[in-house]
Parts: structure tokens; sequence; C-alpha cells
């Protein structure tokens, strides 16, 4: 493992956060920016200068440890060197247009060097990962010539419509009528498991009730099963390895493709290349995001010769987007896919997550509203809760107050709700995780001494 990112980067505090060089300038912006900004950011109410490494620094000089890594999008790291004179050189020749380059060539070729299943090697780019996910259904639509979808409970797939209608959430309220042909079925959360058993000897009985339930819901038209190998969104779920494997067999059950979700596990997140590489299962179509090109908006579809030749989705313009696979977005993932190659981030993910993991997982005795702690590589969680009996969750109030006195020591985080998502920088290195856990065990210690868990 060599990240050539900063090693043991703290936290400089020099104003009160944000401070007021940073509210002068969210006053400006909020005269004209539309409501809906991400709510972590909104709470910070911070104003970024320049980022390195795992710490941002705002206008006023305070440098904060970012263990946000971007919802999951800094994988390499603020500003990584290598990716910043990629970029800066293709910029410099060409940025935009759908014709052939050579960046793209070698994306390609790169991505088929280890796929994320036999085959699977027939790419589409976009410019976003709900953008690859609509593609991805109209994909399994016109190779099956059906038109229904199975998705799961907690699956987050992006904000359009088709995308939405896969989403047992709050982020479709008021927004219907939703797509037909949804049907959405539990996912295996075991720490609330949705049928109140125990992992240990379930035997995945989740996926046999979800089955159960997509063919009495089904018209029996299931075009594509669309699964998360690890939920990012509802709160960093990780399932037994053996689900994903009992989910390919509930697709073929229903006749449908099996379509994967690596936008937030892919690349090395997860301590494993691809978040699927934990069960072994094969997908028949996997949409790609957020790391894959270092920090700049780029996603992707894969699948099969056999399932991409499919039309319409297959005809002249069928399947492209404006933006997807302009030379700039091209020559991003190559960047940073040859880091993640040469620094050794996926052996660097899994060590350092591990690492992480153990020191959390004394806040689970030391915290009486700490309920599990659970991680693989820096995909991490830690679920706050009013009772351990009950696993009842924290209040938005309390997530809130967690949220602030991290930030208010120069520590950004995901605290905003009771699954606490932790997902950092894959070039983070120990001594920065020991900043992060002081910061956090102190905060923790505060919440304790005035019962945050009654609020």
């Amino acid at each position: 493992m060599n990240p050539s990112q900063p090693k043991n980067q703290k936290p400089i505090l020099k104003t009160e956060i944000p401070g007021p060089k940073s509210r002068a300038f969210r006053k400006r912006e909020d005269r004209y920016l539309a409501p809906g900004l991400q709510g972590f950011a909104l709470m910070a109410g911070i104003t970024v200068e320049k980022a390195s490494g795992s710490t941002v620094t705002d206008v006023d000089g305070n440098t904060l440890i970012d263990i946000i890594g971007g919802i999951g999008v800094n994988g390499l790291g603020h500003s990584h060197p290598k990716w910043v004179k990629a970029m800066q050189a293709q910029v410099e020749n060409a940025s935009v247009g759908s014709f052939t380059s050579v960046a793209r060539v070698e994306l390609f070729e790169q991505i088929a060097k280890n796929p994320p299943a036999p085959g699977v090697n027939r790419m589409q780019l976009y410019s976003g990962g709900a953008e690859a996910v609509e593609s991805a259904l109209r994909l399994a639509k016109c190779h099956t010539g059906k038109y229904e979808f199975v998705s799961f409970w907690g699956g987050f797939h992006g904000k359009t419509m088709g995308a939405l209608s896969l989403m047992g959430s709050e982020f479709k309220d008021s927004l219907g009528p939703m797509v037909s042909g949804s049907h959405i079925v539990p996912y295996a959360n075991c720490y609330r498991c949705p049928i109140n058993l125990k992992p240990a000897d379930c035997g995945i009985a989740c996926v046999e009730l979800a089955t159960k339930q997509a063919k009495m819901s089904c018209a029996g038209k299931v075009a594509g099963v669309i699964v998360e190998p690890m939920q990012g969104t509802a709160g960093n779920i990780i399932p037994p390895d053996d689900f994903l494997l009992a989910v390919k067999e509930m697709a073929k059950k229903l006749g449908a493709l099996l379509i994967v979700d690596e936008m937030i596990t892919g690349f090395g997140r997860t301590g494993k290349y691809w978040g699927s590489n934990h069960s072994g299962v094969e997908a028949d179509i996997v949409t790609l995001g957020k790391q894959f090109g270092g920090g700049y908006p780029v996603a992707a579809l894969l699948s099969k010769d056999e399932i991409v030749s499919a039309k319409p989705w297959g005809n002249p313009s069928g399947s492209s987007s404006s933006y997807g696979g302009n030379p700039l977005a091209a020559a991003s993932v190559v960047a940073a896919l040859r880091i993640i190659d040469e620094e050794q981030l996926v052996e660097n993910s899994r060590v350092v997550g591990e690492y992480f993991l153990r020191k959390l997982r004394p806040f689970e005795e030391k915290f009486s509203f700490i309920g599990e702690t659970r991680g693989r590589g820096l995909f991490l969680a830690i679920e706050m809760v009013k009772d351990k009996k009950t696993r009842e969750p924290f209040s938005k109030a309390a997530c809130q107050k967690v949220f602030m006195e991290c930030l208010k020591r120069g520590l950004l985080t995901m605290a905003y709700a009771a699954s606490f998502r932790i997902q950092p920088a894959m070039t983070i290195d120990e001594g920065t995780v020991d900043q992060s856990i002081a910061i956090l065990e102190e905060v923790f210690t505060l919440a304790e001494r005035e019962n945050w868990k009654h609020l």
C-alpha cells in the first residue's frame, strides 16, 4: 500500500464553525440557490476554499477532517496530485465530444481487465448514477420484452422518476403516481431484520419472503431485479455474503435479469474491487459511478454482448448521452483507476477499514446508545439508538447534535441520521483515523453525559 496523499491529518480551527466568511458566502448563495441542497451541507454551513487528502479548508482558514468522502465519490482523496495532473493535460487537448478518444479506449480496456462478472465488459457511459440506472431499466426491458422490476426496501438508485419508483423511502413522498410495474421487497438488514429473525440461523428467509411477495404482486413480466451489494443511503447496510446469491436465484425464478448497482460499493470501497466480490454473484447488468471518476461526474452501465444488442437500446443513439464518455470524463476514470491500482487503494481500504472498525467496536460497550458498529473496508456505520433492546433509532434532534458537536471539533460526518455512515477517502491513513476516533469519542461522551438518547 502506498497512498500518495497526506498522512496524519489533523483539524486546525481558527474561528467558530461556520466562521464569518463562510456565513457571508452562504448568505449570498441563498439569494439564488433553490432549496434541496444536501442536508449535511446545509447544517454545516461552511464555504470550502480548498481540500487535500482527507481534509477540507474553509474560507475562514479552518481545516476539517472529512469522513463523508463526498458520499462515496471521494475515493482518491481531495485533489489527488496525479489525478489533477491528468485532468489538466486532458482539458488542454479535448474535453467534449462523442467521437472515439484515446482516453475512452483506455477506460474500456482497463475495466475489461477486471470486470464485475465474466463477460460483463460491454459499456456505455453517462454523466450520473441515476442516468445509468435509467438506462439499465431500458436495457432490461428491451432484452426481455418485459416491463416490471423488483427492488428492495432501503435501496437508493437515484432521484429520476424511474429510479425513484424503485425506492421505498421518503424521497418519493407526494410525487406519485410512480412508474407502474415497480415492486419493492425486503432487504437483508440484519440489525433491523424485516421479519424479526436472527441472522445466524435464518437461512436468508427474507429472500424467500421477497420471492413470494414478488410472485404474488407481479404480473409475470419481471424484466429485472435491481439490488445494491451493500446499501449506502439506508445506512451502510451489510447483508450476509449469501444474500446476493439468493437474490440471483430469485431473479432466475422470476425469469428476470439481475441488475447490480455498484455505485457506492465499486472500486475498492468495501475492501474488494467490487462489492459483489464478497459473494461471488454474477450480474447480468452492472451500474457504476461515485468514485469511478475520481471526483468527476461520470457513471457507466456494463453488460454482456447478448444483452446490449437488444433493440431499440442498441440502435444508434438508442443508449447514448450528451456528456457520456466525453474525453475529460474518460480521462478522469483512466487516472482514477491507475491510482487505485498503483497505490493499492483496494488493499488500503481493507486494512485501514479494519483498523477503523477495531477502534469503533469498543464504543458498543462504552456508550449506552451505540447499538452496533459494522464495516467492510472503508464502508462503515454506527447505529445510534435510544434503547439497545428495542433498537429504536436516535431522534433527528439527537443526531443533529452529534453532527454539530463533531463539526465544532473539526470533523465532517454523516451523523445526521441514526445509522451514522462513515466512508472516507480510500487514501486515509491510521493516523487520520485516530484523530477522527478521538473526536467521536469526545462527542459520544458528551452525548452520554447529557443523555441525548432521550431527546
